[in-house]
């Protein structure tokens, strides 16, 4: 437990809202969207998913930290969201696998958090007014002045977050012996902010897995000879990403397998023809139930995303809806009619969260080895 003493800091909200309490990780000032997860343990995947760039996260969990930091449970090299939220930081850590703390954590990342904090009142604040921008600091400076230049920040909508997050050059993961029965020789992954337990998961089932850049285009990837493709998690607002989304009509259009993700999930629908909004505080936690309509069953989901794919305007001439969250009846997947094309915009690979719904990576490779089969295609 650290004997230093506390520092003040302040949250403060667009809507003028401020909130006292102590400070975490490293003294100073920080700027983001203010988000709430649901999730009671998975603090150190959250504030590494590089889906979470330029975000801030409250955790809705009473006390936050006490099993500590692993090293075997990084979904990015170093912390992504912009601050830290908690009602309480463990001062202890308890699991044999801790290798150092949170505070350490935060402070290693210099990431500026608070703690001390209603977050059981900001979080209403926010499923009634939705997603706000917000600020932590612990600096003296006025409130007024604080809360301007937090609303001056700019949206998401205006933000290109995946440059900042997806790898700088191309590379390949091999595995030579898949322990899946169902196996794909090749597999380009477009890097949106792939989280690393995304491509533990797909080494189950890939030879090669070739990751590249999210800026590549589709001749790259068809240079390449794989058996199927898969679009990514990352952040930021996919109405944005107008060469990723020519590039995914490109790819539906070509018959080659295509799967997305998450951020790649609204990115083919937005390729199809679907109209993507906003939601008013997004999904981000790991207990969302989600219907497949294909089997008639219910899986607990984890999710993180502040974007759908809209009823309004579906193309169902082309596209069909797979999956249905039960909380509040938005789109969850779909698959295309016509091409070997198929979206999710839950996490599979389930970090952190159940792992009820990892049978859409088998389902996704089986439709890549019939591909292959049926059409004779070869890498």
């Amino acid at each position: 437990m650290s004997t230093e003493p506390s520092i003040s800091a302040r949250l403060v909200l667009e809507d003028g809202s401020v909130y006292q309490g102590q400070s975490i990780g490293i003294p100073g000032t920080t700027l983001g969207e203010l988000v709430f997860n649901t999730s009671a343990t998975g603090y150190q995947e959250i504030l590494t998913d590089p889906s979470y760039r330029g975000q801030m996260v409250l955790m809705t969990y009473p006390e936050i930290g006490n099993y500590g930091i692993s090293s075997h449970d990084f979904e990015s090299a170093h912390i992504n969201a912009v601050g830290l939220v908690v009602s309480r930081l463990s001062p202890y850590t308890s699991s044999w696998r801790s290798e150092f703390s949170l505070q350490e954590f935060l402070v290693k990342n210099r990431v500026v958090g608070i703690e001390g904090v209603d977050t059981r009142a900001i979080t209403r604040k926010i499923r009634d007014k939705g997603t706000l921008k917000a600020g932590i600091t612990t600096e003296a400076m006025a409130d007024a002045d604080f809360i301007q230049q937090v609303q001056a920040q700019p949206g998401f909508e205006e933000l290109d977050m995946i440059s900042q997050v997806t790898t700088p050059e191309p590379y390949t993961i091999r595995t030579e012996n898949p322990v899946s029965s169902i196996r794909v020789q090749k597999l380009v992954v477009v890097d949106y902010g792939i989280k690393a337990s995304i491509l533990h998961y797909l080494q189950q089932y890939v030879e090669e897995i070739v990751v590249l850049p999210a800026h590549c285009d589709f001749d790259q990837i068809m240079a390449l000879r794989p058996q199927g493709v898969l679009l990514s998690n990352g952040p930021g607002d996919p109405a944005v990403l107008h060469d990723a989304v020519t590039m995914a009509r490109q790819l539906v259009d070509s018959g080659l397998p295509t799967f997305g993700i998450c951020l790649g999930h609204q990115i083919l629908g937005l390729a199809c023809g679907a109209k993507v909004s906003k939601m008013r505080f997004g999904h981000h936690g790991g207990n969302h139930p989600v219907k497949d309509m294909l089997l008639d069953k219910v899986f607990i989901t984890s999710q993180n995303h502040g974007y759908c794919v809209e009823f309004d305007h579906f193309p169902e001439d082309r596209l069909m809806v797979t999956h249905i969250n039960l909380n509040d009846r938005t789109i969850e997947g779909f698959q295309h009619r016509n091409a070997p094309v198929m979206s999710v915009q839950f996490h599979p690979e389930a970090s952190p969260g159940p792992h009820d719904a990892n049978y859409i990576f088998e389902r996704f490779m089986q439709t890549a080895v019939e591909h292959t089969q049926r059409t004779g295609a070869s890498v």
